[in-house]
């Protein structure tokens, strides 16, 4: 008889809506919520922006295209 394989824990997300500084937006971008953790004092918004960049570099690297600065950031 066969065993059910376990669940992975699901991650849970935040959403979060990007304004560059050439006015182009990108809606619905996904953060990790362990990444948000506010203890330490910093502002959600701080915490998204970090890792939202952080991601765009990425993005850059693998395309060789480089993104326009955050100019906003709206939770979604």
């Amino acid at each position: 008889m066969a065993r059910k394989k376990p669940k992975g824990k699901s991650t849970a997300f935040t959403m979060f809506n990007v304004t560059y500084e050439d006015d182009t937006v990108t809606s619905n971008r996904r953060v990790a919520s362990e990444l948000l953790d506010q203890s330490f004092g910093d502002g959600l918004l701080d915490l998204a922006r970090t890792a939202i960049q952080e991601q765009d570099n990425e993005i850059s690297q693998r395309s060789n295209q480089r993104r326009p600065k955050i100019k906003s950031i709206k939770q979604a």
